[in-house]
């Protein structure tokens, strides 16, 4: 969160093929200027470009195409779940990997087919697990022998067979946040390597359940290769060793996690994941899926916010915005970096001073830079926080009693609002009073 090594706003904007400064209109999505959409709506707002989002998958299945490999695309929903972005994802041909029973469920409702989704978690309930098995999804990826037994259970009682792929912890530090790793011994996520060939081999013996692969995922925002390559290799080691035991191995799914660069840190390309893929698993006749989620999404967004003032105290200049915590939590929860940029044309030529940029909240950790290099905004001035489409919205909260933000997708010169903006009314609808209380 310092200055250093900070790139300017131009560069910013550079890096953002969708994103455009025009000297009357400002900052531009694709063709609606973004002080359009804050005219309208009001901030904070959440604006998604369709344009991006569509470039991004072509891209990443072009890198897979090109790199020869049979891959399934399923999108990582958790990084963004509006219906709006799976529903454009979809018809792009992606399919969904599904955390929770509604992620399922707003999956289907977005028009995804069960043939598509991917269930994926450490903690399926009974309730999910029955759910899954009765839309007959394309594949679970069981994390535990406990959750092997429990899903046995389920689809023999139902008449079912469920199609699995073990998830495999490869004890692999991603090199990431601590927070967002997955892929080390102490995670709680998937089957110890040691221990993941028994199971295996355990689960083709069981009711019910159909052991079709294997399954890893190392962490988020990942942006090293090298990570990706070792967890590969162990994968493509245990298929041989499985396969030599006469068990059946089809796939692997390969997870997601491919980082990007929120500030201009080197981050690899998709040509290069593919690539990584390849070099482990090209003579072993596997169907290759791959679960990305931060990349699809991550540069297609921003986080519309107005200054409500600008203060100054201690020696430090404070730029107060009507944007919060409880709207981007990654800079409090992860000290993530986003870039800010102001959406005024004249406010973009300005000289650049030093400010911390805060929300209204009260909560010392309610910061989204330190001594960020930012033009002397005033208040009613306009901001951009980039790379806001993943894990911005789906995390956020209505803390302090703060509505949620409205969201927008943008489409070439086109834009509607694809969720509203709930009245402070509408955030205790639901609750009750005691009759003692009354």
């Amino acid at each position: 969160m310092s200055t250093t090594s900070e790139p300017s706003a131009a560069e910013l904007i550079a890096g953002r093929p969708h994103l455009s400064m025009h000297a009357m209109d400002g900052l531009v999505m694709d063709g609606v200027p973004l002080n359009l959409i804050a005219d309208c709506v009001g901030t904070p707002v959440w604006v998604y470009s369709a344009v991006a989002l569509r470039r991004r998958y072509r891209m990443l299945a072009d890198a897979l195409s090109q790199a020869g490999l049979d891959a399934d695309i399923h999108y990582a929903m958790k990084a963004n779940d509006r219906l709006a972005v799976l529903r454009l994802l979809s018809r792009e041909g992606a399919g969904a990997d599904v955390v929770s029973e509604g992620e399922l469920r707003r999956a289907r409702e977005a028009g995804i087919p069960a043939s598509r989704i991917v269930y994926s978690g450490v903690g399926k309930s009974e309730r999910e697990l029955r759910l899954a098995v009765a839309e007959d999804i394309a594949q679970i990826n069981v994390e535990s022998a406990e959750e092997l037994q429990m899903l046995s259970g389920i689809a023999s009682a139902a008449g079912r067979v469920a199609r699995v792929a073990l998830r495999v912890n490869p004890d692999v530090d991603a090199g990431t946040h601590a927070k967002i790793t997955t892929g080390l011994a102490q995670n709680k996520f998937g089957v110890a390597f040691d221990e993941a060939s028994a199971l295996y081999r355990h689960a083709a013996s069981l009711p019910g359940v159909e052991p079709v692969g294997l399954a890893v995922h190392i962490g988020s925002q990942v942006l090293s290769l090298a990570p990706y390559r070792a967890a590969y290799g162990r994968l493509a080691d245990m298929v041989r060793g499985l396969r030599e035991q006469g068990l059946t191995v089809r796939s692997v799914d390969c997870g997601g996690g491919l980082g990007i660069p929120y500030r201009d840190e080197p981050a690899p390309l998709p040509g290069a994941l593919a690539g990584a893929i390849r070099g482990a698993f090209h003579n072993l006749d596997v169907r290759i899926a791959i679960e990305p989620g931060r990349w699809l999404v991550g540069p297609a967004g921003v986080l519309l916010s107005s200054v409500i003032l600008v203060k100054q105290a201690g020696g430090s200049r404070f730029v107060v915005l009507d944007a919060a915590m409880n709207d981007l939590i990654r800079p409090a929860m992860y000290d993530a970096w986003h870039g800010i940029v102001a959406v005024s044309a004249v406010d973009a030529v300005a000289p650049t001073v030093p400010a911390d940029v805060v929300g209204p909240v009260c909560e010392t950790g309610d910061t989204f830079a330190r001594q960020r290099l930012l033009p002397p905004l005033a208040a009613g001035a306009r901001v951009a926080i980039l790379d806001a489409g993943a894990y911005g919205s789906v995390m956020s909260s209505a803390y302090n009693a703060r509505p949620p933000a409205a969201e927008v997708m943008v489409d070439g010169d086109s834009w509607s609002v694809i969720r509203t903006r709930p009245s402070h009314t509408d955030l205790w609808q639901g609750e009750s009073v005691p009759h003692w209380l009354q």
